[in-house]
């Protein structure tokens, strides 16, 4: 199954929700439109909106990625294509609609065991055309939602070394979410020497 994310044409203002009900997507951000837009209407301030994200596990930490920049979460295939040469948290190449997309093991990136392919597994493509890369994960735990006035600091570092990339974090019940930062992973000059040094 494939969840298209982001790039998805704006439906027009004055189109009926019935119209959208075979464009999942566009149906969302077309309410989600219409949500913003009452808010601003009754006067809310942009402290009491909403900050929505995808939960997706690594072992077992748990984050969130901010949903405008992931592009699409796809099904991992059983087998990936090698790179000869690549870094050992590469895992592989996929096609994604004719696309090549490099695939990253997240949890090995970030010093953690490689991650075991299992029913459960995902690829997070990163929203950005140019690199086509995907992120493998444990697991996708749906989209999360919080006011955004209640992000806080980030948690101290656990078993993976991912600090640079987190950008705060929201609580739910006692649990931390730590926001990931796909943007600035993709941007990292670490993440993108993707060949061994030997």
């Amino acid at each position: 199954m494939t969840e298209s994310l982001a790039g998805q044409p704006e439906p027009h203002a004055a189109l009926p929700l019935a119209e959208l009900r075979d464009q999942p997507w566009a149906l969302l951000r077309e309410m989600e439109r219409r949500a913003l837009a009452s808010a601003e209407a009754r006067g809310e301030s942009p402290a009491s909106r909403e900050w929505v994200g995808i939960g997706f596990r690594l072992g077992d930490e748990r984050f969130l990625a901010p949903r405008e920049e992931v592009r699409e979460i796809v099904g991992c295939p059983a087998s990936l294509a090698r790179i000869p040469g690549a870094k050992s948290w590469v895992a592989g190449l996929a096609s994604l609609r004719g696309q090549l997309l490099t695939v990253v093991d997240l949890k090995a990136f970030l010093g953690g065991a490689a991650t075991r392919l299992g029913r459960d597994s995902r690829l997070l493509v990163i929203n950005q055309r140019e690199l086509g890369t995907a992120l493998l994960v444990d697991e996708v735990l749906g989209f999360r939602r919080f006011p955004e006035a209640a992000r806080g600091a980030a948690p101290e570092e656990e078993a993976l070394r991912c600090r640079r990339y987190l950008d705060g974090a929201f609580t739910e019940g006692d649990a931390p979410w730590p926001v990931f930062s796909l943007a600035t992973l993709a941007e990292s000059p670490i993440f993108l020497r993707a060949a061994r040094d030997d």
